[in-house]
Order: structure tokens, then C-alpha cells, then sequence
């Protein structure tokens, strides 16, 4: 199969990425209009497509303050896509090819580590710290202070 792999925010497919969201792990919980407003803020999106269709069959975005770091989201390829690198083409579309090559890149997966690696991601080391979703920090579960 031929695939074409672009940026046009405007030809990405809300429902299909809300829907291949919605069979992914870490993404069961949102709402198409969550997703609608995700890709629609997002600093850079990614969408493959198939070429004899057009149908959208991959996508990514990314959050970024546009100078030096960014954060890699929501590849995803349609099952019946993939084992025809198009996540590694969507990748490099993304971090290599784009406006933010020269960036620190983040992402959280567990899984699809052999992926990442190959376009420098690894284990971010002792300076790295992440809050958890839905972690109060220490210092809202204490009493307010009063003067």
C-alpha cells in the first residue's frame, strides 16, 4: 500500500481519531469533543493517509511552547495499517522533518518502547520528574494557613 503523511490540521478526521482512540489505552476516556479540542490546540498535528483512498489511517500531535521543548501524543495507526511503517513515518514527520527537530522531546508510553528508541528517546535519567494525573500535591491535602 502507498501512504501520504502531512501536517494539514484541516484534513485530519476528528472521528477517526477519536474513535482509534477509544480502542487505545490511553485514550478510553476522552470525549470526541475532548479530542476535537486536542487536535484543534495542538502546536503541530500528523495525519497518514492512505493514497488511493485519502481515508486517514495514522495520526499524531504534539503540545509544545514552539522554541524548545514538545510533547509527543497520540500516535496511533489503524490495526489493519500497520507493519508498513507508518508509525515510524509519522514519528519522523513529526520530530525530525518538522519545526521542532532541534527540540527536547517527551513522551509516555508502555509500550512501543523499540519505536521511540529509534529516534533517540530513552530512559529520561535523574533530572526528570512527572506528577501523575490526578495527584494532589503535598501541599493541598495540608490544613490552609491562616494569618
Amino acid at each position: 500500500m502507498s501512504y501520504l503523511v502531512d501536517d494539514d490540521r484541516d484534513r485530519v478526521d476528528t472521528d477517526m481519531v477519536w474513535g482509534a482512540l477509544r480502542e487505545a489505552y490511553w485514550g478510553k476516556w476522552r470525549s470526541r469533543e475532548d479530542v476535537a479540542t486536542q487536535i484543534r490546540e495542538a502546536w503541530r498535528v500528523i495525519g497518514a493517509y492512505d493514497a488511493q483512498s485519502g481515508e486517514q489511517v495514522g495520526f499524531a500531535r504534539a503540545v509544545s511552547d514552539g522554541l524548545g521543548f514538545a510533547y509527543l501524543a497520540d500516535v496511533i495507526v489503524l490495526e489493519e495499517h500497520r507493519g508498513n511503517g507508518l508509525g515510524k513515518r509519522i514519528v519522523k514527520a513529526m520530530i525530525d522533518d518538522g519545526p521542532g527537530a532541534h527540540f527536547r522531546w517527551t513522551l509516555f508510553t508502555s509500550d512501543a518502547h523499540g519505536l521511540y528508541e529509534q529516534f533517540g528517546f530513552t530512559d529520561p535519567g535523574p533530572t526528570a520528574l512527572v506528577r501523575p494525573a490526578g495527584e494532589l500535591p503535598i501541599h493541598a491535602t495540608q490544613a490552609p494557613v491562616h494569618d
